[in-house]
């Protein structure tokens, strides 16, 4: 039996709207040709010190955490579609 390694990589993107805000693109390319794209976003209370990185690593946690969730849906859609029938949810 023949084993094929396979990578993906992911794409995350920052965009700081003020020192409070902080967006999160992420972008998956999958072998097949397709792309999912999730978006995240972190807010810094004003009393709380400016930390730039923080509000990086929560954006992006949300972002890959969007991400996730719809690689499963489509997961579960392909799962569907190939076995004609209307499958259980797939849950993290």
């Amino acid at each position: 039996m023949t084993h094929t390694t396979v990578g993906w990589h992911v794409e995350l993107e920052f965009k700081e709207e003020d020192d409070l805000h902080t967006r999160a693109a992420a972008l998956v390319r999958l072998p097949d040709g397709s792309e999912v794209r999730a978006h995240g976003r972190a807010s810094r209370h004003q009393v709380d010190p400016n930390q730039p990185r923080v509000g990086e690593e929560i954006a992006g946690a949300r972002a890959l955490n969007d991400l996730a969730m719809q690689l499963l849906s489509k997961a579960h859609e392909e799962i569907d579609s190939a076995s004609g029938r209307t499958s259980h949810p797939i849950h993290v």
